[in-house]
């Protein structure tokens, strides 16, 4: 991976999710991808469940909110992202999170883990 294929993956991420449906999901991951959404969680393992997380978690395409991002980090098949978003009507509205991605061959994401952060969410002292 180079740091223009991450940073046009991240671009399809947002397009993705403010897309209806969940067919753009095919560009992005592979079929047997993981998608680990705390540093706690279980993986969500493969495209047809992370489908069903992805329209279970959005209010849909037409959700306001706002998101940049910087790219952090590519070393071999793996890159660093950090990523703020604002929603407009979420409680907590703002997160800053590291996405750290996975990628095969083909540009698609096998592995994406993300550590989120909200204000006001402890912070372990």
């Amino acid at each position: 991976m180079d740091r223009d294929t991450v940073r046009a993956w991240v671009v399809g991420y947002e397009r993705a999710w403010r897309t209806s449906g969940t067919d753009t999901l095919a560009e992005l991951f592979a079929a047997d991808a993981e998608y680990v959404v705390s540093p706690w969680a279980d993986p969500i393992v493969g495209r047809a469940a992370l489908a069903e997380f992805w329209e279970a978690g959005r209010d849909g395409p037409d959700e306001p909110f706002t998101m940049t991002s910087e790219l952090v980090a590519v070393d071999g098949d793996t890159a660093v992202v950090r990523v703020q978003v604002e929603y407009a009507h979420d409680d907590p509205a703002r997160w800053r999170d590291l996405w750290i991605v996975r990628f095969d061959d083909s540009g698609r994401c096998v592995h994406f883990e993300e550590w989120p952060f909200a204000p006001g969410q402890p912070d372990g002292h």
